[in-house]
Formats: C-alpha cells, sequence, structure tokens
C-alpha cells in the first residue's frame, strides 16, 4: 500500500493488553508480540504513516478487578500502568529487532527506561518517521487506558482513533451471549449515548466527541484491518 491510497496519515492505535497475552490473554507471550511487531513494522515501512499507539495491561493486571475489594483502587491502578510500561518496553524491542525506529514515552514517569511523555517531544518523534508508543496510562489513578487513549489522541492532533477489540465492532448487545446481535456499521456520538453502548468510558468518549475525533472499533485478531481502514474501506463500527 502507498502513501497516496492513504485516507489517514496521523494515526492512533489503542491495543487492549490481551494483544498482548497470546490465546489466552494472559502474560507476556512472545509469539503474540512477535506477529504485531512484524505486522507493524511492515505497514509503517510501506506507508509512512505518523503512529502511536497507546497499549492497555489487561494481559498483566487489571486495576477494576480489584473493586469491591478491600484492596486499595488507586495503587491497584498504579500496578496496572506499570504493565503498560512492560508491555511497551516488549513491543519496541520486537519493532526494533526488525529495523523499526521506535520511542516508548510514559505518562507515569521511569527514565531508566523510557522517556517521560512530553507533548513536543512525541510530535517531533512522530514527524521524524519514528513508532510511538505510549505507556503508563494518563499518570493518574482512576482513569482507564482508554481515556489515555482519547487524550493522547486530542494531544497527538491525530486525525483518527483506532480501538483494537476482540469483536468484529460495536453492536446492539454482547455478541458473546446474545447471537442474534446486529452489529452497526456507523453511530453518533449521540447515538451511542442514548443507545448506552459500551464504544469506551465515559471519560474517554467524551473527550473525542468534544474535541471531534472518529473512533472506529474493529477486530485486531485480523491485523490487515488496519490496513484496510486506513485505506478508507468500510470495517468495524465507526463513530464520528
Amino acid at each position: 500500500m502507498s502513501e497516496r491510497e492513504l485516507k489517514f496519515k496521523r494515526v492512533l492505535l489503542k491495543l487492549s493488553g490481551e494483544t498482548f497475552g497470546g490465546s489466552e490473554g494472559k502474560g507476556l507471550d512472545t509469539t503474540a508480540f512477535e506477529k504485531l511487531a512484524l505486522y507493524l513494522s511492515t505497514l509503517h515501512k510501506q506507508t509512512r504513516i505518523e503512529l502511536a499507539i497507546v497499549v492497555g495491561a489487561g494481559n498483566l493486571f487489571r486495576g477494576r478487578n480489584v473493586r469491591n475489594t478491600h484492596f486499595d483502587r488507586g495503587t491497584a491502578d498504579y500496578i496496572g500502568m506499570l504493565g503498560t510500561v512492560m508491555n511497551a518496553l516488549a513491543l519496541q524491542a520486537e519493532l526494533e529487532k526488525l529495523g523499526s525506529v521506535s520511542r516508548v514515552l510514559s505518562s507515569l514517569p521511569i527514565q531508566a527506561v523510557c522517556e517521560p511523555f512530553i507533548r513536543r517531544k512525541a510530535l517531533r518523534h512522530l514527524e521524524k518517521g519514528r513508532i510511538v508508543i505510549l505507556a503508563g496510562g494518563t499518570g493518574n489513578p482512576f482513569f482507564t487506558t482508554d481515556s489515555a487513549a482519547a487524550l493522547k489522541a486530542a494531544e497527538l492532533n491525530c486525525e483518527i482513533l483506532l480501538k483494537g477489540s476482540d469483536v468484529e465492532g460495536v453492536f446492539t448487545s454482547d455478541p458473546k451471549t446474545n447471537p442474534s446481535a446486529t452489529m452497526y456499521s456507523q453511530l453518533s456520538y449521540q447515538e451511542a449515548l442514548e443507545k448506552g453502548l459500551t464504544v469506551m468510558d465515559a471519560t474517554a468518549f467524551a473527550l473525542c466527541q468534544t474535541e471531534h475525533i472518529p473512533v472506529i472499533v474493529f477486530n485486531i485478531n485480523d491485523f490487515t484491518n488496519i490496513e484496510k481502514i486506513l485505506k478508507g474501506e468500510q470495517v468495524g463500527t465507526i463513530v464520528k
């Protein structure tokens, strides 16, 4: 795919932690990292898109899983942020084996292993053609990595936010429990709110709506969906 075919030039890709956990979605699966890195490296070299990636850490730890327990929620969220740094470093290592230059920037400062997130520096990395991997969530507890993805998409002037999921898009109800659920091809922000559809968490969704950032929810298990979206093909559900 050539640069001329691209509909979007600067993209934010949100990857859940389960993407890195292999078939069970848990732990650090080296094969999962290798496959993803190979695809992203090849795509980046062919298209020269400006690519920012926000990583989750559901394969390692989820802060929300400690709700209704005696475990401190703030501490749990910080543990989750540390998990995103682990995923980001592992993805960077695989990308750089393939000759792709990348930088890990973390909103939770850990300067021994990655750069602190500084907006102007992140923009400069993108302009220089480096893959920017964003870790540490928002740097604050009580916010999800969905919120971090929306925030970074706004800060980095991204044209679109691609949310990788384990389903094809946004459905009328949970397709895993309701086989008759149907998928939306397109929604407005207002429709999604009125229907109570779980596109992203409320904070992230509100920011995308305010900043007019389109969100595409798609199945990340088929990596080629990313290049189809970049060419403007209908994939998943677009909310705009």
